[in-house]
């Protein structure tokens, strides 16, 4: 067998990493990115820290490389990485900075959502009612369910009256 033969057969076309399947022939970098909660800094920031090489492709990584990102993504806290760089700071009930991945960031996200409408905060009762929470102006925008537009009577016919 060649280097080549070799190489094909080590090769992995998908690689499944945080309940996603990534395609292989990406670049290491740019398929960690697929990853929702994963953007393009975190994943070169996470890529350094390992000493994984960014520019090969995510197929071509041996097993231990696979498994110890595997290890380090699933873990959730990423200790030397500041806080600015994390999707999920001073979370309600631990108080540590973490960053969610995937089917995780879904629930936390819901489950944020249902903590501001319990205690009925401004952004819980906005959330709600179907209302912007952001501060977004609503006189013109954000109308969902209204006809649009006014529709005029035809002239040629004339106008009855209800009794």
């Amino acid at each position: 067998m060649t280097e080549k033969d070799k190489e094909k057969d080590d090769f992995l076309y998908i690689v499944r990493m945080a309940g996603k399947d990534l395609d292989g022939e990406r670049n290491v970098e740019l398929a960690l990115s697929d990853l929702k909660g994963i953007g393009h800094r975190l994943s070169a920031a996470i890529l350094k820290k390992l000493d994984i090489p960014g520019d090969k492709r995510i197929g071509e990584l041996g097993e231990e490389h696979l498994d110890t990102l595997r290890e380090f993504i699933e873990s959730k806290e990423y200790a030397d990485f500041p806080d600015w760089m994390l999707n999920h700071r001073r979370e309600i009930i631990s108080g540590k900075n973490v960053n969610l991945v995937s089917n995780d960031l879904d629930l936390q996200f819901m489950e944020d959502i249902n903590i501001m409408r319990k205690s009925k905060s401004y952004k819980g009762v906005r959330h709600e009612t179907g209302h912007k929470v952001r501060g977004q102006k609503t006189r013109s925008n954000g109308r969902k369910g209204l006809a649009i537009g006014v529709i005029k009577k035809k002239e040629g016919q004339p106008q009855t009256q209800k009794a």
